[in-house]
């Protein structure tokens, strides 16, 4: 039975982060939405996805599938739910479409707006996300879920006696690396993945996970819930974030109530206010109206998406958006929205051309043998440029 997992209108209302990835790629708690189904239904999955983001990530589809909503991330119950479904049933929340199953014919057709009549009702409540600040907002459920996932029967790896751990929910991968350090496990898990290092004099209190070959550097101070992604490099004070993996927050400076995504680099002593001085409601940039929206949230730090940098002692305000491969520096706060392609600060903006941004990728690519700047990456990047022309009225 292949799992397929399909954009539904999160994928709009969840931009700047989807332009570079299918919903289901997202991560939030420990995994990615898609390898938590992956863990949870024991099976390899694929993605239904936009046009040019298919080649990246293409659809398996076989005789027996399974569609599953990408913004939703899954519980033993809608597990449950979902596995007892029969070909042509959809299991669905009020309007809200969870997952249908399909055979061959059905699933090249494949819509997520279809009406499909035969339905199941899902009575339970379940995590899903909407909007970026649910990432952060939601970190917390999810990290709980995946540690429960991820350590169930297992005993942790030994780490340094010249660690102190605060409480019984830590666990570490073997080859994973502390020295000198307290993890308090109080107010929820922390969870250190192979490879990983945690460099001297840094304090976290979890919930809290890093994944593979990451490092903390020495005297970080990171609370929960925070995740650090793959490949990841963090120093200075981190609060709930998410970073996604192949970045770096590797100087002093604040971090909060934010999203990174991938290959983002923050320079040093770069701050984010996460509080308004009035302590009012935080809005956000939405692509979906082309306008800010209330996010209900009185703590709203910085939406970052792939590929975007800043310069040293940059400051962004509460509730600032980072389009795709924006560069900001200069003196001064930029504007709450800093569209994707920008390069420059407060005191302006220019278009970012797109033969200086691959430049500058496939160094930081490069870095990393096992990823490649190829053809696939610049087509996305270019067709992305394309799409966000508009926002550039410089």
């Amino acid at each position: 039975m292949a799992i397929i997992l399909f954009d539904d209108n999160a994928h709009l209302s969840l931009l700047p982060l989807t332009f570079t990835r299918p919903v289901a790629d997202l991560r939030i708690g420990i995994f990615t939405i898609a390898e938590k189904w992956g863990k949870h239904l024991n099976s390899a999955y694929s993605f239904h996805t936009l046009d040019y983001l298919k080649i990246k990530f293409p659809a398996n589809i076989e005789a027996d599938n399974v569609f599953i909503n990408g913004a939703v991330c899954p519980d033993e119950n809608l597990v449950e739910a979902i596995d007892k479904l029969q070909i042509g049933q959809a299991l669905k929340y009020n309007e809200q479409l969870i997952a249908v199953r399909l055979n061959a014919t059905d699933a090249e057709s494949f819509n997520a707006g279809a009406d499909f009549t035969d339905a199941v009702n899902y009575p339970n409540l379940f995590v899903s996300i909407k909007y970026p600040e649910d990432i952060f907002r939601k970190n917390d459920i999810e990290l709980r879920k995946d540690f429960q996932l991820l350590t169930k029967g297992r005993t942790s790896a030994a780490i340094s006696s010249t660690n102190v751990v605060i409480g019984g929910d830590f666990f570490a991968e073997e080859g994973a690396v502390a020295e000198c350090s307290t993890f308090n496990t109080t107010n929820g898990p922390i969870y250190l993945s192979a490879n990983t290092e945690v460099w001297e004099g840094t304090h976290i209190r979890g919930p809290f996970a890093i994944c593979e070959h990451s490092q903390v550097k020495m005297g970080a101070k990171i609370y929960g819930a925070t995740t650090i992604g793959p490949y990841c490099r963090v120093g200075g004070e981190i609060n709930n974030s998410v970073i996604w993996g192949y970045s770096s927050k590797g100087h002093e400076g604040y971090l909060g109530n934010s999203v990174l995504g991938e290959w983002c680099n923050i320079g040093a002593d770069t701050n984010n206010s996460n509080l308004k001085n009035n302590y009012a409601e935080v809005k956000l940039w939405d692509y979906s109206t082309q306008r800010l929206r209330k996010t209900g949230l009185q703590f709203c730090g910085l939406i970052m998406a792939d590929h975007a940098k800043s310069g040293i002692n940059t400051m962004f305000n509460t509730g600032t958006v980072v389009g795709v491969g924006a560069n900001v520096f200069g003196a001064g706060f930029p504007s709450h929205f800093v569209p994707d392609f920008s390069w420059g600060g407060a005191q302006g903006f220019e278009v970012y051309l797109m033969n200086k941004m691959f430049e500058t990728a496939q160094k930081v690519f490069d870095r990393r043998e096992h990823r490649d700047f190829d053809e696939t990456e610049q087509n996305i990047l270019t067709t992305i440029f394309k799409l966000t022309e508009e926002y550039r009225q410089f």
